[in-house]
């Protein structure tokens, strides 16, 4: 077998890596998962040489992260690892630079599953799927199974190409700058704080056919239609609360710029939208939020936006006055202007990566796919949704008690007459 040399430059973090690297502390580290629950029971040995096969092919995942004077950079991690875990009944973790090796990824396994966690500083979730796509191909091809090796699995016999690397926020920054200043605070949705280290995860089971369906009767995407819902969800729960004032709800959203911009990147290359309802402009129903949502994403989904936007960010990263500060002194400076700008403004995250696909020979291999999007900087939960087959899976994850917010989510699909099926972490 082909070994690929040792990967041995160091690289800047792209801007979304910076400011990933710049809030990770004890309490707190941007890290996310997919699953793939297999037919089979796992493997572990095949699965450790399936990752020490697949891992050179991918150097922007077999990296360290070094603290400079002045940035975070990236080099090659050549120690030992990473190597496959049991897995844990509290996953995505923070991170410790320090710990594993210094690794930035992990691995671990659990009778069917199979599971990977990325530091976001590392990749977006489009570029570990192409990771994980990759990574069980090998793992099946090591227990026998012939693999026909279509474009959407990269060959961890042939070197990977220098595109891979490429920060494609620096490559599409324009001249053109988005200034849009800090938006107002939304509905927060937080909750009773549990212990440290404790996710509660509940996971829903959909049809994708029966959503698909629902989305097409309200003229919108499978996207658009759940982020309606959410909003609706969080906009009932806040009224619900009765606060003296009732504040906008608004979600993250992001948004893989690789359909707008072509690049072959595995890293980082996102922006994120917040589609936003006022209460107190009055009584929303769904099929009104849905509307708004669709035309929102219609109207703001556009090339010279979308680069003015993310030119901004690049000139950020950039500034000359930036750049001599030290560390020490950038990153409180970055947490704040990050709870300002990406925690303040917003009621939570939802985030659709969309169908997950795999050549024919892998198919009968793998039931389903999970996600979940690791703890927010506050006792609330995201949610992250992913398809495989006809089955579509929606993941709410987060540090509070309450269940308020999956719970209402669902019940809300089931009576839009969508079934659901629901799986937890919780103990009861």
């Amino acid at each position: 077998m082909h070994r690929q040399k040792p990967h041995t430059r160091w690289y800047r973090l792209d801007n979304a890596g910076v400011l990933y690297s710049a809030l990770q502390k004890e309490e707190y580290s941007a890290v996310y998962r997919f699953s793939a629950v297999m037919t089979e029971q796992v493997d572990p040995q095949a699965l450790q040489r399936a990752v020490t096969r697949t891992m050179p092919r991918f150097p922007g995942f077999g990296v360290r992260i070094k603290k400079g004077v002045f940035w975070y950079y990236f080099e090659p991690n050549h120690a030992p690892g990473p190597f496959v875990k049991p897995d844990i009944s509290n996953p995505c973790q923070p991170i410790r630079f320090q710990e594993d090796n210094g690794w930035l990824v992990r691995f671990y396994y659990y009778e069917k599953r199979i599971s990977v966690e990325v530091f976001h500083a590392l990749s977006d979730g489009a570029g570990t799927l192409t990771f994980f796509r990759t990574l069980l191909a090998v793992y099946l091809e090591e227990q026998g199974v012939p693999i026909s090796w279509t474009p959407e699995l990269l060959p961890v016999d042939s070197p990977p190409r220098s595109a891979e690397l490429e920060d494609a926020y620096a490559r599409y920054a324009g001249k053109r700058v988005l200034r849009e200043g800090i938006q107002p605070a939304a509905y927060q949705n937080t909750g009773t704080a549990e212990p440290f280290y404790t996710l509660n995860i509940t996971m829903g089971f959909l049809p994708l056919d029966a959503v698909k369906e629902k989305a097409r009767q309200y003229n919108a995407s499978i996207t658009e239609y759940l982020t309606a819902v959410l909003l609706k969800t969080l906009l009932d729960k806040q009224h619900r609360e009765n606060p003296v004032r009732e504040r906008p709800v608004a979600l993250a959203i992001p948004i893989n710029l690789r359909g707008y911009f072509p690049s072959e990147t595995l890293r980082n290359f996102i922006l994120t939208l917040r589609p936003c309802i006022d209460p107190t402009l009055g009584e929303y129903t769904l099929p009104e939020i849905v509307s708004y949502v669709h035309h929102y994403f219609r109207l703001h989904l556009n090339r010279q936006e979308m680069r003015a936007v993310l030119t901004g960010n690049v000139r950020f990263q950039t500034n000359r006055l930036l750049q001599i500060i030290p560390i020490s002194l950038k990153n409180p400076v970055m947490a704040l202007g990050y709870h300002l700008a990406g925690v303040r403004p917003y009621s939570g995250t939802y985030t659709n990566p969309g169908a997950f696909t795999v050549p024919e020979a892998m198919a009968p291999h793998i039931q389903r796919m999970e996600v979940v999007l690791g703890q927010d900087t506050k006792p609330r939960v995201h949610c992250a949704s992913i398809s495989y087959g006809n089955q579509l899976e929606i993941t709410f994850a987060g540090t509070q008690v309450e269940t308020d917010t999956e719970r209402e989510f669902f019940r809300f699909l089931v009576r839009e007459g969508i079934p659901v099926k629901i799986e937890s972490n919780r103990v009861c």
